[in-house]
């Protein structure tokens, strides 16, 4: 059984992991080091690029539109989360995927919009599923290994169409389960693996090989499988919750989400206290198209606290 110290990790960690990298997003590698050269020092929640400091982004944003939705209605009514996700759209908020942004907008129905989309442009491997994924990830993970794989592809088919997305978001989901359950999910991996779908299994076997490096992808970490790559990699060469962020934010690229990815897992392996209190204290996630709202680790906290049951 989860712990909720494991269940509020994954879900904080996953937040935290954003907002740390979102000033970082699309800077060159080492950036967070060469300005933050050692650990524990503070200042790290620094904002910029348009983010306040401790401010997440739409990967956090779209996470609790999942979770709520989840609680709301007792169970996963995708009609309900792709209604959600529209709203939210189409309130301007800061940040949103191009990809997410063609599907939402659309007009298509929520059952076809995202095939819809992958059929006229055959790019839809980002990893916008993937990034969301925290709090299904602990709402699922009681009902065990296949049923939280498949809630993991059926949420994440509402915006992308290609099913590497959707097999990407179902490994982490397992991950995360594996590590609430107080289990190492790394050593998880080849069970995993065997459960992804034939299609994609040697792909997302290359990039979560134990000798599989980040300056080995093949593609930006943008993609959803160089993206989990570097999450299993920044979990697996570090050995705290603080290390595992920091090395996923000094990746570069798509840092906000490598890191909410990274976080999420490392999250759920060392538990919420092992997040840094100067980094949860000035974390908010505001939700546009939902009134003034703003979530501070405090309503985090007991979102997972909900949503592990």
């Amino acid at each position: 059984m989860s712990t909720p110290d494991a269940s509020t990790g994954a879900i904080l960690g996953s937040a935290v992991g954003d907002a740390l990298g979102a000033p970082f997003e699309f800077g060159p590698e080492g950036a967070f080091s060469a300005r933050f050269p050692a650990a524990g020092h503070g200042g790290e929640m620094c904002g910029g690029g348009g983010w306040d400091p401790g401010e997440a982004t739409d990967d956090t944003q779209m996470a609790v539109l999942v979770g709520e939705s989840l609680l709301e209605c007792g169970e996963l009514r995708l009609p309900d989360v792709f209604r959600r996700f529209q709203r939210w759209a189409a309130s301007d908020p800061k940040d949103i995927g191009l990809q997410t942004e063609a599907v939402l907008g659309s007009g298509d129905p929520w059952d076809l919009a995202a095939s819809l989309h992958f059929q006229a442009g055959q790019r839809a491997a980002g990893n916008g599923a993937l990034m969301r994924a925290a709090t299904s990830a602990v709402h699922f993970a009681r009902d065990g290994r296949e049923a939280t794989m498949e809630a993991g592809r059926r949420i994440a088919a509402l915006t992308h169409g290609d099913r590497a997305a959707w097999e990407g978001t179902a490994v982490f989901h397992e991950l995360v389960r594996v590590a609430l359950d107080g289990a190492d999910p790394l050593a998880a991996l080849p069970e995993t693996l065997a459960l992804v779908h034939p299609d994609h299994r040697e792909r997302y076997g290359v990039v979560l090989a134990p000798d599989w490096h980040p300056d080995l992808a093949t593609e930006f970490n943008g993609a959803v499988w160089p993206c989990l790559g570097s999450a299993v990699w920044a979990l697996r060469t570090t050995s705290s919750y603080e290390d595992a962020v920091r090395a996923a934010v000094d990746l570069g690229g798509d840092t906000d989400t490598v890191a909410a990815v990274t976080g999420g897992l490392a999250g759920a392996v060392y538990g919420a206290g092992a997040i840094p209190r100067r980094w949860t204290e000035p974390l908010h996630v505001p939700l546009p198209g939902f009134g003034d709202r703003v979530l501070r680790a405090a309503e985090l906290t007991e979102l997972a606290r909900r949503l592990a049951g």
